[in-house]
């Protein structure tokens, strides 16, 4: 059994892997200088791919544009429509005043249901 030992080798540790015959793929440096602080953050992306406009900053966490010649890019602004929340879907089926009757009539079911305020001799439980 301990001839069959692996010898000289930390298992776990180090890759049996070489880089022999991979083909890396071109890449390029992109630069982004944050407006707040000055702070420039350097990247690399690939060198058929686009970079994005703006990156969060390293420093303060504000963004940070992107640096083309050494002259930041101004942000394009896109079109786009703004995500709906639950609020905007639900004040496209009911008004307001019919939304404060329903829950006017909710809470009134939910105060009978307990018997919230029917006995004024009922002792609490809690604080």
């Amino acid at each position: 059994m301990a001839d069959r030992s692996l010898r000289g080798i930390r298992l776990g540790a180090q890759s049996l892997q070489s880089e022999e015959g991979v083909v890396f793929m071109e890449r390029r440096e992109t630069t982004y200088t944050c407006d707040t602080c000055g702070h420039v953050t350097t990247l690399m992306f690939a060198a058929d791919a686009d970079a994005p406009q703006t990156w969060e900053c390293r420093a303060c966490g504000a963004e940070a544009r992107l640096n083309v010649d050494g002259q930041a890019v101004t942000l394009e602004v896109a079109d786009e429509k703004a995500a709906r929340t639950h609020w905007d879907m639900l004040m496209e089926r009911r008004s307001r005043a019919e939304l404060e009757e329903l829950l006017e009539e909710r809470l009134a079911f939910i105060r009978a249901r307990r018997g919230a305020g029917e006995d004024p001799t009922r002792e609490k439980i809690g604080a």
